[in-house]
């Protein structure tokens, strides 16, 4: 993992983007405020960002990879986002961290490979945060917290301290877990949940407190 307390990116070469969606349209706008001009987006789909200048597999020609020595995937479903910065990683590409100016990521945070900290976003003394992951706007992940690869915390969601989640798992919007609890890999937290128990892999739970309601499908 990459040790970060301040805007990681900040060089002015240019930056590849994987995903023109809403995401993609973020991170970009995070580059930008961080002086990064040069931005192009690979899509499958060519009508997601004006930019777009060919599909995802584009990734492995190498005259972009000459072009571009950073990439990041800004994709929202964990398994193709931590697919396709895999792939990237083996073709040469750097993905460090991206973190917006208005952040604040403690110095002795660390933050995995193509993580994305949002503004007014936290991340706090000793966690550790895998690859991939999302911390959305005005989100809190508290002092020694343990996110595996792929996690979102989304919007206005809070971790207090010492939690841990698992690989994939998805925290809902505005979304509360109190300190030392354990989310398991592919877990769905529902929007404005309060996580006041540990929750074993691959469920869906909602509610104040919230309860299993089945198994997760995350976004």
């Amino acid at each position: 993992m990459e040790r970060s307390g301040a805007a990681v990116v900040a060089e002015p070469e240019g930056l590849l983007i994987l995903g023109g969606g809403g995401h993609g349209r973020v991170v970009a706008e995070i580059a930008a405020d961080l002086g990064i001009g040069d931005l192009v987006w690979l899509d499958d789909d060519p009508a997601a960002a004006s930019a777009v200048i060919g599909p995802l597999a584009r990734c492995a020609e190498p005259e972009l990879r000459q072009r571009y020595g950073r990439a990041l995937v800004a994709i929202g479903r964990a398994p193709l986002r931590l697919q396709w910065l895999d792939r990237l990683q083996q073709l040469g590409f750097a993905c460090p961290p991206l973190v917006h100016p208005r952040a604040w990521v403690s110095p002795t945070a660390q933050l995995g490979a193509g993580t994305v900290v949002m503004p007014q976003a936290a991340v706090m003394a000793g966690a550790r945060l895998g690859q991939g992951c999302i911390v959305n706007t005005g989100a809190s992940v508290d002092h020694d917290c343990d996110l595996a690869d792929g996690v979102h915390v989304c919007p206005g969601a809070h971790l207090a301290g010492a939690v841990v989640v698992g690989r994939g798992s998805w925290i809902g919007i505005g979304a509360s877990v109190i300190q030392g609890r354990r989310i398991g890999a592919a877990v769905t937290v529902g929007a404005g949940a309060a996580v006041v128990h540990d929750l074993a892999d691959g469920v869906t739970a909602a509610g104040v407190p919230a309860r299993v309601l089945g198994p997760s499908s995350p976004p």
